[in-house]
C-alpha cells in the first residue's frame, strides 16, 4: 500500500482539484439550489460511485481503450452529451407550479437523482482519462496490489470531494431556500439546472480529449 507521505501528497492534489469549480461542482450546486441538500448529496453519491467505476476500469486497463480507439472515446462522449441534453429538456418540461427544495424532491426521487449523477459521471470519458493520467503517478509496483492501490486512491479522492462538496451543498441548499421564498424567482433554480445540463452537454460534445 502507498505510504502516508504518498497519500498525503495525493490528498493535497485532490484538494486543489476538487476545490476548483468544475462540471461536477456546477451540477451539484444547481441540484442543491433547485431541489435541496438531499438531492445535492444524492448527486454527489452518484458521481462518487462513478469515480469508483472509472478507477476499476483504469485498474483493469479498460480506460486505455479511449487512448487506443478514438472512436470509442467519441461514442461515449456523444452519448453522454445526448443524455445531458435529455435531462435539460426533461427539467424544463416540468411545470413551474411546484418547484423548490421541498416539492421538487417529490417529482425527482432521490434514487433517480443518484442515477442521474452516476450516469453523468460514467458517460464522461474525460473522467476516465483524468484517473488514467493522475493515479499511476502515486502507484508503486512494489507496494502490493495495483488494483487495491488504485481503489484506495479513489477512496481518498472521494473523501476529499465529500468534504469540499459537502460544504458547497449546504451553502447552495440554503441559498435555494432563500430563492424559493420569493415567488418571482420560483422557477430560477429550474432554469439554472437545465442550463447546467445543456452547458455540460455542449462542453462534452465539443471538447477534445486534450
Amino acid at each position: 500500500m502507498p505510504d502516508l507521505s504518498t497519500l498525503a501528497l495525493f490528498a493535497a492534489a485532490c484538494l486543489a482539484l476538487t476545490a476548483t469549480p468544475g462540471p461536477d461542482m456546477m451540477l451539484i450546486v444547481s441540484r442543491s439550489v433547485s431541489q435541496g441538500q438531499g438531492a445535492g448529496f444524492a448527486t454527489l453519491a452518484g458521481i462518487q460511485v462513478g469515480t469508483y467505476c472509472h478507477a476499476l476500469a483504469a485498474a483493469f486497463g479498460l480506460a486505455e481503450l479511449f487512448l487506443i480507439v478514438p472512436h470509442a472515446y467519441d461514442a461515449v462522449r456523444y452519448l453522454g452529451a445526448g443524455y445531458l441534453l435529455y435531462l435539460a429538456w426533461k427539467t424544463v418540461r416540468h411545470s413551474g407550479a411546484a418547484h423548490g427544495p421541498g416539492s421538487e424532491s417529490r417529482q425527482y426521487p432521490i434514487g433517480q437523482v443518484f442515477r442521474q449523477g452516476l450516469l453523468t459521471n460514467m458517460l464522461n470519458p474525460k473522467m476516465a482519462l483524468f484517473i488514467l493520467a493522475l493515479f499511476p503517478q502515486f502507484v508503486r509496483l512494489d507496494s502490493g496490489s495495483v488494483t487495491l492501490q488504485i481503489m484506495l486512491l479513489a477512496t481518498v479522492l472521494n473523501l476529499v470531494g465529500f468534504l469540499v462538496n459537502g460544504i458547497v451543498i449546504v451553502m447552495a441548499g440554503r441559498a435555494g431556500k432563500v430563492i424559493m421564498g420569493r415567488s418571482r424567482l420560483a422557477r430560477v433554480p429550474q432554469y439554472l439546472l437545465a442550463t447546467v445540463f445543456a452547458g455540460l452537454a455542449v462542453k462534452l460534445a465539443f471538447d477534445s480529449r486534450r
